[in-house]
């Protein structure tokens, strides 16, 4: 079985395009993405149409969860130019594109050569939840016992990791395609071979054009630190 996980579009659309060369030349049997289709970038609708169209498996992220659920949106606004983006973005999307954000499980789970598999936006727990892919090994180990999985793929970081466990588990983070946060700018992209002996895991950091996303990003009167951003690969 052959997996594509990409996370954390964040409305992206050159990096999301890019990313789907890699996944194509790969030759996946299904592709996954852990959420945050939308916010931060300028092209959200775009992004939806493009996940759409693929017939990718989509779970639900935070700014996903933000954008299309009024309720949430306004128990809770977040600080600084996160905000600020997800108020234009709901501006921007139709009503058909926020009922399929709204359609997006939190979780998902399949089973695989290998065992048991769980996939999820920033935590099994809920999409605005972080899980530390450094704690140690015994504690990432009881999580998957406790999650009765031998994989779990998790987004939100922006950072992609992979902890190969003692017990022959995995825990993997694919990073983000649209914002990556790892100080290596790119699109984010891994691909997992998955047989019944073994797990080969292999992520790639996809060029793309930059200078086109942060023409979209000025050209909507975003932030413009974001396209400092997507040019560094962190925040300052």
């Amino acid at each position: 079985m052959k997996l594509a996980f990409i996370s954390d579009i964040h409305a992206n659309i050159h990096a999301l395009q890019a990313a789907w060369r890699v996944i194509q030349d790969s030759r996946v049997d299904q592709v996954i993405a852990l959420g945050d289709l939308v916010g931060y970038g300028a092209s959200p609708a775009e992004c939806i149409e493009f996940v759409r169209n693929h017939n990718v498996t989509c779970g639900l992220g935070s700014s996903d969860l933000r954008v299309s659920f009024e309720g949430v949106a306004k128990a809770e606004r977040r600080k600084g130019i996160s905000e600020e983006v997800l108020e234009w973005t709901r501006g921007v999307l139709s009503k058909d594109d926020k009922l399929y954000l709204q359609s997006f499980s939190p979780t998902g789970r399949l089973m695989t050569p290998y065992g048991r598999l769980r996939y999820c936006h920033g935590s099994p727990l809920s999409p605005e939840g972080r899980l530390d892919l450094s704690q140690g090994t015994k504690t990432l180990e009881d999580m998957l016992t406790s999650l009765n999985c031998k994989i779990l793929v998790c987004g939100g970081s922006h950072i992609p990791m992979v902890r190969e466990l003692r017990n022959g588990g995995y825990v993997v983070d694919p990073g983000s395609v649209g914002l990556t946060l790892n100080r290596e700018p790119g699109a984010d992209v891994c691909i997992m071979d998955i047989g019944e002996q073994e797990v080969k895991i292999k992520m790639h950091k996809v060029v793309y054009d930059f200078h086109a996303a942060a023409f979209d990003i000025l050209a909507w009167n975003l932030p413009p630190v974001l396209v400092q951003v997507i040019q560094t690969g962190k925040f300052s």
